[in-house]
């Protein structure tokens, strides 16, 4: 798998449909939106952007520690159709949709109206000199949870890279959106839309092809970017996750020393093990069953007092922790846990073309930080619960107030009184550790093949679903990104005969992902949906929105429309 992969642009419905699975009638969806979208534009879409949710099966709120991950794309994902829009040269720029690079964004869902914006170029300063060209594009985006702008963000970054020359002007593109990942449920819809709304952009504009030509890894970049304009500080996982997945198979992502395709920094397949189907007292292979509690979680809406806040912690905590081992850190440095254990170990810096640790490596270093991280712990308490105080944690890290307030909290709004780094550094190594542990697994199961025995097989998916399980209970006692719905949904699921289950996601809401054995699927989404509250009174269609099984799905692609 490589970032420098080109983005799959699809001329064949078979083609597509063939690497998207067979959950969801795909055909029906993406025929039904081109019709709307002739219906709606007068012509037919030029293009068809698709980006996928995602779930992580393992590795919470470490990816912006620069700690690897194991996602996976979803079958459920955003479509957005779009096609240029002719503007004749008499038409009066005044009005909105007439000026250059103007959009008119519309949405299959009846509750989001049309919308309509164009970019401005950024004045020049009056004390510039004319022949100095002054890059720069202003597009309103309100932070606000509204679904345009998340297509503004995407858009937004498009103009920033692409369109900086003097005479360069985006085309102006009609689009039409749909999507089937339930909003606030942790499977990244937000990610999704803005990964859609970014490729439809490029694609509009002649970006997937030629010098210009945008590559995967380029895409996750922007998108990323593109998504911090709506108040989101993102680590990458989730639009790695949407760009880069292959189908039937989980991504190893790591973030170390950046997100490349090499040997110790890629985004590789890991498959699941899977008990021989046949085998005497064994169940097939397992899939994915993803769960909404019901209680919304936006990341957005939620940011000073979750996550955003945990990034602040996450990062303070770090220095903090370089400077009790005795690790050097620059003055305006915001070093990462991860960077932290290179430095401990005197890793071989990968940035500069080392070679930096190996995996087994990096496990028995991390094995080793349970005991450093007691060191974070706050000052002259014995309870670790209360955290320590902004004064605390300013003394902890070294710097002066005036230091510290530049580095860690002038690009990022936060709400609190205490900080509890000791405990989210717990999480932060432990999750760590326990995704590594995750992948050997798999790893070491898929090598065997067929010499693996079913009974071999089927203790390393007990064996991962126990590494769930102890995800779940430190994302809730040490991250404190559960909440009560998310422990009584992945307690139910474990009772109703999941291997393992956790919140995936953000927390605070959304979804759970549980591992359960392929012939069990329906009997588990029977149970759970008897036993959790919030699901009484639903079934049919009602109820496959909230909970059902996918299997890991393909990345963000897009199909030049055909008839």
């Amino acid at each position: 798998m490589s970032a420098q992969e080109a983005i799959p642009v699809f001329t064949n419905l078979n083609d597509l449909y063939g690497s998207l699975g067979t959950s969801l009638n795909h055909a029906e969806r993406w025929s039904n939106l081109a019709e709307e979208f002739e219906k709606r534009f007068g012509k037919k879409p030029a293009y068809i952007a698709r980006a996928p949710g995602r779930v992580n099966l393992i590795g919470e709120h470490i990816d912006y520690a620069l700690f690897g991950v194991l996602p996976a794309a979803i079958e459920r994902d955003i479509l957005i159709a779009c096609a240029p829009r002719d503007v004749p040269a008499s038409s009066p720029t005044a009005e909105t949709h007439h000026a250059p690079g103007s959009v008119i964004a519309e949405n299959l869902h009846p509750k989001y109206t049309r919308q309509v914006f164009a970019p401005a170029p950024k004045a020049k300063p009056a004390d510039v000199d004319d022949e100095v060209h002054i890059e720069g594009w202003h597009l309103d985006i309100p932070q606000e949870l509204r679904w345009e702008n998340y297509v503004k963000a995407g858009y937004y970054g498009v103009l920033e890279e692409h369109f900086t020359g003097p005479a360069a002007h985006p085309i102006p593109v009609d689009l039409l959106v749909t999507g089937s990942v339930p909003a606030g449920s942790g499977l990244s819809s937000s990610a999704a839309m803005v990964v859609a709304s970014t490729l439809a952009f490029l694609a509009i504009n002649g970006k997937l092809e030629g010098a210009d030509k945008v590559a995967k890894g380029g895409l996750v970049k922007m998108s990323m970017e593109n998504e911090k304009r709506v108040g989101v500080n993102s680590g990458g996982m989730d639009q790695a996750a949407s760009v880069m997945s292959v189908p039937s198979s989980v991504l190893y992502i790591t973030f170390y020393p950046s997100l490349t395709a090499s040997p110790h920094a890629a985004a590789r397949q890991v498959l699941l093990p899977a008990p021989h189907p046949h085998a005497n007292n064994h169940p097939g292979g397992a899939v994915l069953v993803c769960a909404h509690s019901l209680k919304v979680s936006d990341k957005a809406l939620t940011a000073k007092r979750g996550y955003n806040l945990r990034v602040v912690e996450t990062l303070v905590g770090a220095r903090a922790l370089a400077r009790t081992l005795g690790v050097s850190v620059g003055p305006r440095e915001k070093i990462t846990y991860r960077e932290v254990v290179g430095r401990l170990v005197a890793e071989t810096d990968v940035g500069k073309g080392g070679e930096g640790m190996s995996v087994d490596a990096l496990m028995e270093v991390l094995a080793r930080m349970e005991a450093a991280v007691e060191q974070l712990k706050p000052p002259g308490s014995t309870h670790a619960e209360f955290g320590a105080t902004m004064g605390e944690m300013v003394a902890m890290s070294g710097l002066s107030a005036e230091e510290f307030h530049e580095v860690y909290m002038s690009w990022v709004e936060v709400d609190a009184t205490h900080f509890k780094l000791y405990k989210r550094a717990k999480h932060v190594y432990s999750e760590a550790l326990r995704v590594l542990q995750f992948r050997k697994l798999c790893l070491d199961t898929a090598a065997a093949g067929a010499s693996a025995s079913a009974d071999g097989n089927l203790a390393a998916l007990k064996q991962l679903g126990e590494l769930m399980n102890e995800s779940q209970t430190s994302c809730a006692g040490d991250f404190e990104c559960s909440c009560e719905e998310l422990d009584q949904l992945t307690q139910l699921a474990r009772d109703a005969g999941a291997y393992g289950s956790r919140l995936t996601g953000a927390g605070w809401g959304g979804c759970t992902v549980s591992l359960v054995p392929e012939s069990e699927v329906e009997s588990f989404i029977k149970k759970v949906s008897e036993t959790y509250p919030p699901y009484k009174g639903l079934e049919g269609d009602a109820l496959s929105e909230v909970i059902f099984a996918t299997r890991p799905s393909t990345g963000a692609c897009g199909a030049s429309y055909f008839s």
